[in-house]
């Protein structure tokens, strides 16, 4: 039965995965990307230790996809981000940017490769759909741009990959970080890749049958229950702790990618085209004005995330703002992203941040916070 103060309306899309999320005791929702999204199963710590110690399943079908198809696709695939994607194989994917003329970020999202010419970004919280179809307009180029029917589920954490197995059989074991397969579950087509915004080890199935969603939901739910897999909803804990960004928070039209120290994903010295190159070329002559550093903040247990931006000074001067912060109960500490002025982002600097007009320290500090190698998302399944 659904809680009558959720106060659901046709104009914000439900995932076919909503009925589910609310048997399995989904309590609370937001939005994101126009859709409902999932947000609290109950305690946010236990979710966070469901997450690194077995398994959790996360209904991000809000991680809507844009499928760019035709003669033409992957030149303009290329003229949307400034990574250059010339070794892109079929069957892979990447994570990029997504750069406005000015060399702003418009979004985050993993590019999939299904074919020769067939491409799918799935999205962080932006509309990259209206943003493409425009560039499309009088790009000259013969492509096709549409939102198909695809949804993905997130399966995260150790035991993921025993569910996995459970699911598919063996041959799973076969499949990369960053690369997917097309597989068939029981009827139910799916691209499933190892990929998921979690800073685990994880896969996420993108279901391309949203009559299939609660069908989908229930086996993984079935197949995972002696391997101790939870609900859940994904976990702010663990991308701060991996440096994770989240679009709107720690990144957005305004930001660049080498405040971000981003650099990789931007070639400016190949032969490639797209929007922003001159833009990002003059930022990166000119050197950036500010940059995104890792803070530990001396301050009671945070009782959960920021949910404004908090200001950051030293010796009473405006110097940035806190974008995404945390209680890390695994560290022990509070952690968070921040922007500051490049004069203040050296490691072990102490600031100020002001938290309910209240002052508190604060140390730049190394970030991620946590397994900074990721040695944990890109292991082999044995």
């Amino acid at each position: 039965m659904i809680n009558k103060n959720f106060g659901f309306g046709t104009q914000i899309r439900k995932s076919p995965y909503f009925d589910a999320t609310i048997k399995w005791g989904a309590k609370g929702f937001s939005v994101y990307n126009h859709m409902y999204i999932p947000r609290d199963f109950g305690d946010p710590e236990q979710n966070f230790w469901n997450l690194i110690e077995t398994a959790i399943l996360c209904d991000v079908a809000v991680e809507r996809q844009v499928e760019i198809t035709g003669p033409d696709a992957f030149k303009f695939i290329q003229l949307l981000t400034p990574r250059d994607l010339s070794n892109l194989s079929i069957g892979q994917c990447k994570y990029v940017l997504i750069t406005n003329t000015e060399g702003g970020i418009l979004n985050d999202p993993v590019l999939l490769r299904l074919g020769e010419n067939h491409f799918w970004l799935s999205l962080g919280d932006s509309d990259i759909l209206l943003w493409a179809q425009g560039v499309a307009v009088n790009s000259g180029l013969d492509i096709k741009i549409k939102e198909p029917d695809v949804s993905p589920l997130q399966l995260q954490g150790p035991n993921s990959g025993k569910i996995m197995i459970k699911l598919f059989g063996d041959s799973i074991k076969d499949l990369k970080y960053y690369w997917f397969k097309e597989l068939d579950l029981d009827g139910i087509p799916l691209i499933v890749s190892r990929t998921g915004w979690s800073s685990e080890f994880g896969y996420e199935l993108f279901l391309r049958d949203g009559t299939k969603g609660n069908e989908l939901y229930e086996k993984i739910m079935e197949a995972g229950k002696n391997f101790g897999i939870k609900a859940g909803h994904t976990s702010s804990i663990r991308r701060i702790e991996g440096g994770m960004l989240s679009y709107h928070a720690d990144a957005d039209i305004h930001t660049n990618p080498f405040e971000l120290g981003l650099d990789r994903l931007v070639n400016l010295n190949s032969e490639i085209n797209f929007i922003g190159k001159e833009a990002l070329k003059k930022i990166k002559n000119d050197g950036v004005k500010r940059l995104q550093v890792g803070l530990e903040i001396k301050c009671e247990k945070l009782n959960g995330p920021n949910t404004t931006f908090w200001p950051l000074k030293s010796d009473n001067k405006n110097i940035g703002k806190v974008t995404s912060a945390i209680y890390s109960p695994r560290l022990k500490k509070n952690i968070a992203l921040a922007i500051v002025d490049i004069d203040y982002s050296k490691i072990g600097l102490e600031i100020d941040v002001i938290i309910d007009n209240k002052n508190f320290k604060c140390d730049v500090i190394e970030k991620p916070f946590f397994d900074p190698k990721k040695q944990i998302t890109s292991k082999l399944l044995e």
